[in-house]
């Protein structure tokens, strides 16, 4: 099992750089952020970008993974943001993943003057995004013309340092978002999507899992992909008990995700107040044993 943190933008960097270079003496494997341009209750309180925020983490790191967790299409463009990943790419080493979601109906969805997407809509849009996103990062010239989305000879010099380009992680519950994870990710994300419920327990919640990975594994089935091939990471803390409360308590949740067939479970870095709100001194505790 390898584990990951969340470490939301949600303080200047004089303070939030300690946290991404202690996430790797903790030894993360991976570490990530979320890609809004405002969140929930913290929707007036400091909140900083996603892609400058990774581009400082790479700067005091070495090496874990980073990444958005996830970026959507609610207002990003695949040419522009694939000039971004490859630039990102190439400032951490070869050490970007690139999480992507299909978006909700929150601020994100509105804040560019348009109404929000229907359901079919998002879907659609999000089959796009992550197909064109995928042929702009491995070649260097794109000309695509779909339903949401073109590109125009759009060019992607000198390409991902990662080859064919850097990897996805592609976050999906329904069958299509299923079937576009066993095509284009390296690995597939899911937070439970049990949404406006208390986090359920790690026995609850490792058999909802367990069944969203039986439909994972199907999807693979369908593209011809071996389901070995593919990640499965697990994201904690809003729908499912991240078990940071003691050593033990995350102990358990961790050998029922693993016996479900998760490879990386992701918490968050404990905040003073909610959401995620948890014990520092704990949390040390738990990742340095």
């Amino acid at each position: 099992m390898r584990f990951g943190v969340v470490i939301l933008p949600d303080a200047r960097w004089s303070e939030a750089a300690g946290r991404w270079r202690r996430a790797e003496e903790l030894g993360f494997a991976h570490a990530w952020t979320y890609d809004h341009l405002a969140w929930r209750s913290l929707r007036d309180d400091p909140w900083f970008a996603m892609v400058p925020t990774l581009a400082a983490a790479a700067s005091v790191t070495e090496r874990m993974r980073l990444g958005p967790l996830v970026a959507s299409p609610n207002f990003r463009h695949p040419v522009p943001f694939a000039k971004e990943l490859l630039t990102l790419d190439d400032l951490t080493g070869g050490r970007v993943v690139v999480g992507l979601g299909a978006g909700g109906v929150g601020w994100d969805a509105t804040v560019l003057g348009t109404p929000a997407w229907s359901t079919e809509e998002r879907a659609g849009r999000f089959e796009e995004f992550v197909a064109l996103t995928d042929q702009l990062l491995r070649q260097a010239a794109t000309t695509y013309e779909g339903r949401w989305y073109s590109a125009d000879e759009a060019r992607m010099v000198p390409g991902c340092v990662q080859q064919p380009r850097a990897p996805f992680a592609v976050a999906a519950a329904g069958r299509r978002g299923m079937r576009l994870a066993a095509t284009h990710g390296q690995a597939w994300v899911t937070t439970g999507l049990r949404s406006g419920m208390e986090a359920v327990p790690a026995a609850e919640g490792a058999a909802m899992v367990a069944e969203q990975i039986v439909r994972l594994e199907a999807a693979c089935a369908e593209v011809g992909r071996d389901p070995a091939t593919i990640d499965r990471m697990l994201l904690t803390g809003a729908e499912l008990d991240d078990g940071l409360s003691s050593v033990e308590a995350f102990r358990e949740v961790v050998g029922e995700y693993e016996a479900a067939g998760v490879t990386d479970l992701i918490v968050h870095w404990p905040r003073d107040t909610e959401p995620y709100r948890a014990d520092l001194t704990t949390f040390e505790r738990i990742f340095s044993a």
